[in-house]
């Protein structure tokens, strides 16, 4: 029974619960979160981890009021069932549902829309100054993750923090994990401070010593916080944070909510900026996620006893992404693999424990594993940066600047491109076609299925120059063997031959035009079906060829319209003065929800009925050429 849970209808409402119950509401929280999320799926592994934080944030701050900013936001399910939003976890990520992470619009507590990692600093002391000059008083607090951490951006608003004058909390949720184990120094550092009960210890000794000295002892703890003393140097290793201008609270068991709630306490007291090291461990209270917790950090629907998945599936393009990695590295000793903290989700844990010299793991940093790889490149190695879609638009100077104006041979594996189903807004692969595109000398693959994005790999490694081959999330197709044909630059491939109307499909979209040409001829009309492989540069022979024959065609992609495959051949169309209509279809100029990949796709108009449907009509209008929709 849910004793405790019951109890928690609306935000603050925690606080009404005895601090001795409090732990008794941490074990109901974490059964409630297993057990949902083994029906739905989400991100499981960090939401155990936080429990008793989230708890204790709770109980000393004021919510709406107060803000608390979570950093990348996977890990606030535990902040939303707290605010009232238990009831809605039946539907969590799914369409209508709430989202896995937090959004302004779905509760008044949710102060920052997050989904991207290292922001929730810049965003909190942004709050705290726009809090002092309209001279309010509420609090803040950014709650930020060692992995986060590893991000330059929270670097740089630490050392603009630095020199507040007014109370700002920075909470660092240490688990020594991001999605994969944390790499580098400030990993290092984290574990040497960890590990540092002497400072621990003297410090909680003194402070309680000086503060029972009548009339002066508060006067003087408050002085030696602002100081930052020899004594320091000797006991905490690099007092790096301090040295950061930063006053440092730490480390406190992140398990511990009457520990948590002190150190919250005191830290509400402090005038500037006082970051609170709080040590946790992500996949607390279920077994297999504190064995595998990268693979519980954002789960399908799993077995509660097993911890196996719920529904055994076909290998993932991050599979073979992995397998082709794994072959490649045996029979090409100059490729190196590049990736930002996500070792696990890109599919390189088989390289880099085949071949761990010529694996990069450079943590949360999407703009420096970019540059870090133009070096690669110049050294005379072929590096392989595989992250995802949504997550590479953050190195887009890097990418510009680093790699493609000095035409570097730099493969980028964008995983998870086009919908990406219940992760929703912030993850969408929906732009990289757009932002790819438009960068001189950047060479953009797409594939239809499995056996293509290996072939597609292979060619990208011994190509001459910056080239990303996109790929989707999830099953990986297996239609389409027989037309298995050598990759050529700049080729596409006619799939089927049909007369009047060419459906000109990027990637993951050709399964989707061969259903709607299905649908078509099922009407009794015969289009064309083409798997345009490359989208830049695209195949301009074959369609001044199918132009001959055709009156429309129809550009299929998993992308914004604006700045996609699509316009790019409604311009070659114009330019070129080719007697055709083209009709775009790609995502609208909005952001995309959570929800499945179908139903995402039917919002946006790119499931295969829709497609055949715009077909009919604009046949049956017989519009004027060379305009789009």
């Amino acid at each position: 029974m849910m004793q405790m849970l019951e109890k928690i209808k609306k935000p603050n409402d925690v606080k009404k619960i005895p601090e001795e119950r409090l732990p008794k509401l941490a074990e109901e929280i974490r059964g409630f979160l297993i057990k949902s999320l083994s029906r739905t799926g989400g991100h499981l592994a960090s939401n155990l981890g936080v429990v008793e934080l989230t708890i204790a944030l709770h109980r000393v701050y004021s919510l709406p009021d107060d803000k608390i900013i979570w950093d990348v936001g996977h890990q606030a399910y535990t902040h939303k069932i707290l605010t009232g939003r238990m009831g809605e976890f039946e539907r969590l990520r799914q369409a209508g549902g709430i989202s896995g992470f937090p959004r302004r619009d779905e509760s008044p507590c949710d102060s920052f829309d997050t989904g991207h990692s290292s922001t929730s600093i810049s965003a909190g002391l942004g709050y705290v100054r726009a809090r002092d000059l309209k001279k309010e008083s509420y609090r803040v607090v950014s709650v930020i993750g060692d992995g986060a951490l590893t991000g330059g951006m929270a670097f740089e608003a630490m050392n603009n923090a630095a020199d507040l004058k007014t109370n700002f909390v920075i909470v660092l949720n240490d688990n020594e994990m991001s999605i994969s184990r944390n790499v580098g120094g400030i990993s290092d550092y984290l574990a040497e401070v960890r590990t540092s009960s002497a400072y621990t210890g003297f410090k909680m000794g003194v402070t309680s010593a000086l503060e029972k000295l009548p009339g002066l002892g508060r006067g003087i703890v408050d002085t030696l916080r602002k100081t930052k003393s020899s004594i320091k140097q000797l006991v905490i290793p690099g007092m790096f944070f301090e040295n950061m201008g930063l006053t440092y609270l730490g480390p406190v068991n992140g398990h511990n909510i009457r520990q948590l709630i002190k150190v919250l306490s005191e830290a509400r007291r402090f005038e500037g900026a006082v970051l609170v090291h709080v040590v946790t461990e992500k996949g607390r209270g279920y077994e297999p996620a504190m064995r595998h917790p990268a693979r519980f950090h954002g789960t399908a629907p799993f077995e509660i006893e097993t911890g196996l998945p719920a529904k055994r599936e076909g290998p993932t393009y991050t599979d073979i992404f992995s397998t082709v990695m794994r072959k490649m590295g045996d029979r090409e000793p100059q490729v190196a693999a590049v990736t930002a903290s996500m070792a696990t989700g890109t599919g390189l844990k088989r390289f880099s424990n085949m071949f761990p010299e010529r694996f990069f793991d450079v943590g949360i940093a999407e703009q420096h594993a970019v540059t870090f790889a133009a070096g690669l490149a110049l050294g005379g190695l072929v590096p392989v940066v595989a992250i995802y879609s949504s997550f590479l638009q953050r190195a887009y100077d890097q990418i510009l600047e680093d790699i493609c104006l000095q035409n570097l041979h730099v493969v980028f594996a964008v995983d998870r491109a086009g919908l990406v189903g219940s992760d929703g807004k912030t993850h969408q692969g929906l732009f990289d076609l757009s932002y790819l595109g438009e960068m001189p000398g950047m060479t953009i693959l797409a594939p239809k299925n499995l056996w293509e994005l290996s072939d597609m790999m292979k060619f990208a490694v011994h190509f001459d120059g910056p080239i990303a081959v996109r790929y989707p999330r999830g099953e990986a197709v297996t239609e389409f063997k027989e037309a298995r044909q050598p990759v050529e630059l700049g080729k596409a491939e006619v799939l089927e031959r049909g007369s009047r109307t060419a459906l000109l499909a990027v990637g993951a979209m050709v399964p989707v035009a061969a259903r709607a040409a299905e649908i078509l001829k099922e009407q009794g009309m015969e289009v064309t079906l083409v798997n345009m492989r490359f989208v830049k540069p695209f195949d301009r022979e074959l369609l001044r060829e199918l132009a001959e024959d055709h009156e429309l065609f129809v550009t299929l992609e998993e992308n914004v319209e604006i700045g996609g495959f699509g316009q790019q051949v409604l311009a070659f169309v114009e330019r070129e003065e080719l007697p055709v209509t083209v009709c775009i279809a790609a995502v609208p100029d909005q952001f995309v929800g959570h929800g499945s990949v179908a139903w995402q796709r039917e919002q946006c108009g790119l499931d295969a009925e829709s497609v055949a449907d715009r077909i009919r009509k604009r046949l049956a209008e017989s519009a004027g050429r060379g305009r789009t929709e």
